[in-house]
């Protein structure tokens, strides 16, 4: 029986299959190997491709103007322009989360007046492109001026409806420092505190007011007013035809008065005149009776 197991194992064709089911094993686990190794490297690739791609992206910059700003205004300019920044997926992704660059004009080397300055970034990763819209921009540079003027209160109205009346305005700053271009400078006329009274007010006003730098037309100009703004008080107080009426009231009453009681007088006094007249008449009366009567005996 042993003899007979050995030469089993030992006949060529159970070695034959031993060896095909070992070849076949041997296969399907290569091959699934390399299935999962080309899997890794096609998903590897594919990350890789995704991260070197190009990509574009607009982004809204801010616009910084290099000056002089102690000597110098600059207007004309736009606070805010577009930037299209193209290249790799990664690079842009990280500009566009943190806008680490800036979009800048010098005019450093310019003089006063109007010119149009090319625009430029820095910051910008070598590897990342660029496109700035607008490309070019129009500047009016100008001397920079700085002058104190007083602050003068203008009211809506000086009337209350109701009878009340409007104190003098008081504001607790009395001047102020006017910065800008030395054109614009030139043609402020006043710093006026606009205050808005209600018709119907009947207690003090306080408000804080924006100042505001007007020409002689009362157009507001281009300048920065330091401070900006001011409290403003009003008082109000009741006004002097309530007063005025009363006593006019309590003297038509007085007048009114006089007026009955020397009427009554007068009447009085024509009432005993026409009494004393009718005695009198009647004594005349009598004594000629009497003295008719005697001439008869």
């Amino acid at each position: 029986m042993g003899k007979d197991t050995k030469g089993f194992f030992r006949r060529k064709w159970f070695l034959r299959i031993i060896s095909l089911i070992l070849a076949l094993f041997l296969f399907m686990y290569v091959n699934g190997s390399k299935s999962g190794f080309l899997r890794q490297n096609t998903r590897n690739n594919n990350q890789s491709s995704a991260l070197m791609s190009n990509k574009s992206v607009t982004l809204r910059m801010p616009l910084d103007v290099t000056i002089d700003n102690n000597k110098y205004i600059v207007s004309g300019y736009p606070q805010y322009v577009k930037v299209k920044v193209t290249g790799p997926s990664a690079l842009v992704t990280t500009t566009s989360n943190t806008q680490n660059f800036k979009v800048y004009a010098d005019l450093s080397d310019l003089t006063p007046g109007k010119h149009r300055v090319k625009l430029k970034t820095s910051g910008l990763n070598s590897e990342l492109t660029s496109k700035i819209e607008p490309q070019y921009i129009n500047v009016n540079i100008q001397p920079r001026k700085t002058i104190t003027m007083k602050v003068t209160i203008r009211l809506s109205t000086r009337d209350l409806d109701n009878g009340y009346k409007l104190g003098r305005p008081h504001s607790d700053i009395q001047t102020v420092q006017v910065t800008g271009s030395r054109d614009e400078v030139n043609k402020v006329n006043r710093i006026i505190a606009f205050v808005a009274i209600p018709h119907d007010a009947k207690d003090n006003i306080a408000r804080q007011v924006t100042l505001q730098a007007i020409d002689r037309n009362g157009q507001t100009l281009n300048v920065v007013i330091s401070p900006t703004t001011t409290n403003v008080s009003i008082p109000i107080s009741a006004g002097s035809q309530s007063s005025s009426s009363s006593d006019s009231s309590s003297s038509s009453s007085e007048e009114s008065e006089e007026t009955k009681s020397s009427s009554r007088t007068s009447s009085r006094n024509d009432s005993s005149d026409s009494s004393s007249e009718t005695s009198q008449s009647s004594s005349s009366i009598s004594n000629k009776d009497s003295s008719s009567s005697s001439r008869n005996q």
